[in-house]
């Protein structure tokens, strides 16, 4: 059978030298990721980060750059590819329609100073992370995901 591929676009949210993402605990792992998901068919990429943001955790964003691109092509059944987009935070959402999801313990602001010792998937986005904050050069595509990556 022909694996398909599955777009995910993703909110990175920075404010006050912080960042906003979703805390998932699995057994007795706690690690981080940024908030977003699926791409519908006939949706703009940014407009999948807008709905799948509010979904998950009712907070309204504005996307305002593609930052990052990382694959995962192997060990899953769909070829990834997730689009990391600067997102500016524009406040709760009054009426979120919240998909709660079993994984989702909570959402929480992480200090970007502290990034490289918490457990954010991918851990690739931690230094560029990083990196875009402090102004310095970037990379944008971050490659392939595999599944002992750390950096």
């Amino acid at each position: 059978m022909e694996r398909k591929i599955r777009n995910s676009a993703k909110a990175l949210i920075i404010q006050d030298g912080r960042m906003l993402a979703l805390k998932h605990k699995d057994d007795q792992d706690v690690y981080y990721t940024l908030p977003g998901g699926t791409q519908n068919a006939g949706e703009a990429l940014t407009d999948a980060v807008k709905r799948e943001v509010a979904e998950e955790i009712g907070v309204d964003v504005e996307p305002l750059s593609l930052e990052f691109v990382n694959e995962g092509v192997y060990g899953e059944a769909l070829h990834r590819v997730d689009f990391f987009f600067l997102c500016k935070y524009r406040g709760m959402l009054n009426h979120a329609n919240l998909h709660n999801e079993p994984a989702h313990e909570a959402y929480e602001w992480l200090e970007i100073q502290d990034i490289m010792e918490q457990p954010l998937n991918p851990s690739k986005l931690r230094k560029q992370i990083q990196r875009l904050v402090a102004g310095e050069k970037t990379v944008m595509y971050l490659g392939n995901e595999e599944h002992e990556d750390s950096e």
